[in-house]
């Protein structure tokens, strides 16, 4: 049950930081969902950091649920990824739609390595 606590802890802390992300960048009236690719990067760097940490065996497991699984999965977003870049399809800046896909994918797993990488 303490693991269920701990994901459903974690994951109200990444959506609210997730969420602050966004409100502070609302102002800034971009046609490019950067809140979004600037949580999804900072959660991936994270994530790296904390799965090198695990890898070496330097993280308690109750960590892993809070942090990795409830902090992490609520930090990021797939769906609002997916739906932002949707509707820059829609809006016809299909351009801009596949520089998110590309970008996001690329710096996202760029960020996952370099975290691992330094931990190890």
């Amino acid at each position: 049950m303490i693991p269920y606590v701990l994901v459903f802890l974690g994951g109200g802390l990444g959506s609210i930081c997730r969420y602050g992300i966004a409100h502070l960048m609302s102002t800034w009236r971009l046609h490019f969902p950067l809140a979004t690719l600037t949580a999804n990067v900072v959660s991936c760097l994270l994530l790296g950091i904390l799965a090198g940490l695990s890898l070496r065996e330097l993280m308690p497991e109750h960590y892993k649920y809070l942090l990795m699984v409830g902090f992490c999965g609520g930090f990021s977003t797939f769906s609002t990824f997916t739906n932002e870049n949707f509707a820059l399809f829609q809006s016809g800046h299909a351009g801009l739609a596949m520089l998110n896909i590309g970008g996001s994918l690329l710096l996202c797993l760029a960020c996952v390595f370099i975290g691992i990488r330094l931990v190890f």
